[in-house]
């Protein structure tokens, strides 16, 4: 029997400090087993980002209901930190730029923080060599500031980057396929294959389905006005490809 790594139940969350107190999330429940893949998709404003950064622990977001659970363990009291350590890794849809911080050292101090563990330097060097063979990555890059200058392309790249050298145990990737070109969705859909196993979990948005041709997905939810209205297998995928979100019902 799988592994039970997130379990949420009747989440209901919004924005922290917002005035009107107003509800993005409104009664959501979910749960990913390791070895998994799930989509969420959905239209814009239907809560999906809101889900992956509630998850994550972001403090602009405020739970007001419900539970997330991780290997059992209440999540709510953990700050985002916390989170990562604990084996949560968030890609961005839009990643900061970080002038003065290579991408190398970037990604030794974040190996560093989630584990605790001092990292060799000789021997990471050797793991970022090779992920950034996979993702076909010039070695020049580990060199350049974190995400300045960098095309959307690169970007995303680099999210996938941090994935495999982090490698934790349930990935959030927030339209980590967004604006990318034929080609550039293979290579980060090749890298989330390589990244995914039987003891870890990825939860995926996307608007483009062209980066879940590559990956075996088990579960796909649809989310709308903050709740998941359908779930189903990967040929739900394709019955919304066909005919979009038209046929679900509304609150």
């Amino acid at each position: 029997m799988s592994k039970k790594l997130l379990e949420i139940r009747d989440l209901h969350a919004g924005v922290a400090d917002r005035q009107d107190k107003g509800e993005i999330l409104r009664g959501l429940d979910l749960e990913i087993n390791a070895g998994e893949i799930h989509v969420i998709l959905g239209p814009n404003g239907s809560g999906k980002s809101t889900l992956m950064n509630v998850i994550m622990g972001h403090p602009k977001y405020e739970v007001t209901g419900g539970s997330i659970g991780f290997e059992g363990e209440d999540l709510q009291a953990l700050k985002t930190f916390e989170r990562a350590r604990r084996g949560i890794f968030l890609s961005f849809q839009n990643p900061e730029e970080i002038p003065g911080i290579t991408v190398e050292n970037m990604l030794r101090a974040s190996r560093q923080a989630v584990t605790g563990q001092p990292v060799k330097i000789m021997k990471f060097r050797k793991e970022l060599k090779a992920a950034m063979e996979e993702l076909q990555i010039e070695p020049e890059y580990a060199g350049r500031y974190m995400n300045v200058g960098f095309s959307g392309g690169e970007k995303k790249r680099n999210e996938i980057l941090q994935l495999l050298l982090l490698n934790p145990k349930l990935a959030l990737l927030d339209e980590t396929d967004s604006g990318l070109d034929v080609d550039a969705v293979q290579i980060v859909s090749s890298g989330v294959r390589k990244f995914h196993n039987e003891d870890n979990a990825c939860l995926i948005i996307t608007h483009n389905t062209r980066i879940l041709e590559q990956l075996s997905v088990d579960r796909v939810h649809v989310l709308l006005n903050g709740r998941i209205v359908e779930e189903g297998g990967p040929e739900l995928i394709e019955k919304i490809d066909r005919e979009g979100f038209g046929f679900l019902k509304q609150d």
